[in-house]
C-alpha cells in the first residue's frame, strides 16, 4: 500500500476548466486512521477543504470551495493513490459536482519542497 498522505503537498498536473482548481492551486493533505482530510487555495480557488476516507489505494472524498468570484461549489470524489517511480503520489481523481451540473478527471501530485 503507498505510504501515508500526512503533511504532502500536492497540486494539479494541468489546469481545468475556467473557476475550477488549476496548476496554481495546492492541495495539503492529511491523514489519520483512515480519515483523510485536506486544505487547499490558489489560482481562482480563495479556499476550499475536503474530507473523506481512505481504503487501501483508494480515496473517497467530498470538497466545499470558495472561488475568486465569489461562487461556493461542493461535489463528490474518489481517488486512486499511485506511487511514482520516484517515490512521490499522484492520485488518479473521477469527480461530479453535486451543487451544479459536470464531471471529470483530474491528476494531482506531490510537490517537492526544495530545501527540505
Amino acid at each position: 500500500m503507498p505510504r501515508s498522505l500526512d503533511g504532502l503537498v500536492l497540486a494539479p498536473v494541468a489546469d481545468q476548466a475556467t473557476g475550477q482548481v488549476g496548476a496554481r492551486t495546492r492541495f495539503t493533505y492529511h491523514e489519520r486512521d483512515g480519515a483523510v482530510w485536506a486544505d487547499y487555495a490558489g489560482g481562482d480557488i480563495v479556499r476550499g477543504h475536503l474530507v473523506g476516507t481512505r481504503a487501501g489505494d483508494r480515496l473517497d472524498f467530498r470538497y466545499v470551495q470558495l472561488g475568486t468570484d465569489g461562487g461556493t461549489a461542493s461535489g463528490h470524489c474518489v481517488s486512486t493513490v499511485v506511487e511514482l517511480p520516484d517515490g512521490r503520489v499522484r492520485l488518479e481523481e473521477s469527480w461530479e459536482w453535486e451543487s451544479r451540473p459536470g464531471s471529470g478527471t483530474s491528476v494531482v501530485e506531490q510537490v517537492t519542497v526544495h530545501g527540505h
